[in-house]
């Protein structure tokens, strides 16, 4: 359903990839699923006839397809790859590969505490105490990782807003960097016509 709200560019050239342009706007999608859901107050006596495994698949399901586009997910899925089967990540043209593992790492070192903590009765009164404490670890985060790979890799962007920044800072970069080239080449040039100057003048005869 979603997807065929999408707009997208027409494609003539044969090969050419259709680009994403938007979402058509509607209010019929979100009306339904809100009358469902008042509804599904009074509909207790047939949703309880619904069998449990049921109910736990849609959930998994669910579940797995919101892992889809998950930075963390992908950046788990890049231990189980060779570097030349990796992905075009933005955040692996912007960091290199061993410190997103590192960041990674961390990442799930603070899940699987936060997991064990929260599995036992003796331990799980800790877990809001723990929830505040990876903020004081976030901000040692500053200490390992320079302002640059923490904006790439934790930034509070969004996903969509965070690759259209990475790319059009990647495109600035190139184009300072296309100026730096520039800039020298034309350094060059004078140098090489003020040695001909020189050569023309008689300076390099002895």
């Amino acid at each position: 359903h979603v997807r065929s709200l999408e707009k997208e560019s027409e494609s003539s050239a044969p090969g050419e990839k259709v680009k994403f342009l938007g979402i058509r706007e509607q209010r019929v999608t979100h009306v339904i699923i809100f009358i469902l859901v008042g509804l599904s107050a009074f509909m207790a006596p047939l949703l309880s006839k619904i069998p449990m495994p049921v109910l736990y698949g849609v959930f998994l399901y669910m579940g797995i397809n919101s892992l889809d586009g998950l930075q963390m997910f992908d950046r788990l899925l890049l231990f189980f790859m060779p570097k030349k089967y990796q992905p075009d990540h933005p955040y692996l043209r912007q960091v290199p590969t061993h410190r997103v593992h590192f960041f990674t790492a961390i990442q799930v070192g603070c899940f699987i505490i936060l997991w064990l903590i929260q599995s036992f009765k003796q331990t799980s009164i800790l877990f809001p105490i723990m929830l505040v404490l990876l903020i004081g670890i976030r901000k040692l985060l500053d200490k390992v990782f320079t302002n640059f790979e923490l904006k790439v890799l934790d930034d509070v962007l969004p996903q969509s807003k965070r690759q259209e920044r990475l790319d059009q800072e990647e495109i600035r970069r190139k184009s300072i960097d296309c100026g730096n080239m520039e800039e020298n080449s034309s350094v060059n040039d004078k140098n090489s016509d003020d040695e001909v100057r020189f050569r023309k003048n008689g300076g390099g005869i002895d």
